[in-house]
């Protein structure tokens, strides 16, 4: 893969992660309800068991296509064939995981980072501002916050060449950069 054999590991410490997402949340859930009620001139809300019910079936949804679109990423920027795919859940670390067996150039891994960023957490609060829905709003606010580590590893992979290989861990959350 390249010239050494020594690779440099960027790795998640994912309890630090966990205390970030956690007031990102707080911090974004918060800021949009207010934007989105600055917006449409609404400064009251309420809410049933219903949308508590839709809200954990979208975030679960969202959390689902936010890996996918991690896959689509590594095949449209990657060129990485379906095969070489994996996608689940590690129980133990509690979170949802995609990856590819195949090293990437570090300007690929970068977008492929970011690319659920945009669709499941961007444009869903961007929806809810245009459709005046605290419900979506708060979905794209927990999905933006969500999105903190592919932030961590996409910052760390800036300091390396955009032809840098980068190998995705397949059972925990790192990855190796080959310069």
């Amino acid at each position: 893969m390249s010239n050494t054999n020594d690779p440099i590991v960027i790795e998640l410490n994912m309890i630090k992660i966990a205390k970030v997402n956690l007031w990102l949340t707080l911090i974004l859930t918060i800021l949009f309800i207010i934007v989105n009620s600055l917006i449409h001139q609404r400064f009251s809300a309420s809410f049933s068991f219903w949308d508590i019910f839709i809200f954990i079936v979208g975030y679960i949804l969202l959390i689902i296509l936010h890996e996918i679109f991690h896959l689509i990423g590594f095949m449209i920027f990657g060129k990485v064939k379906f095969k070489q795919l994996k996608y689940g859940v590690n129980l133990k670390l509690g979170v949802a995981y995609a990856t590819t067996t195949k090293p990437l150039k570090n300007a690929a891994m970068k977008k492929a980072l970011m690319l659920p960023f945009w669709t499941t957490g961007v444009i869903p609060t961007l929806a809810g501002f245009l459709f005046d829905s605290f419900l979506i709003v708060t979905l794209g606010a927990v999905l933006i916050a969500g999105a903190v580590g592919d932030f961590y590893m996409y910052k760390e992979l800036r300091k390396y060449s955009r032809d840098a290989l980068v190998k995705d861990d397949p059972n925990l959350p790192k990855l190796y950069v080959y310069e």
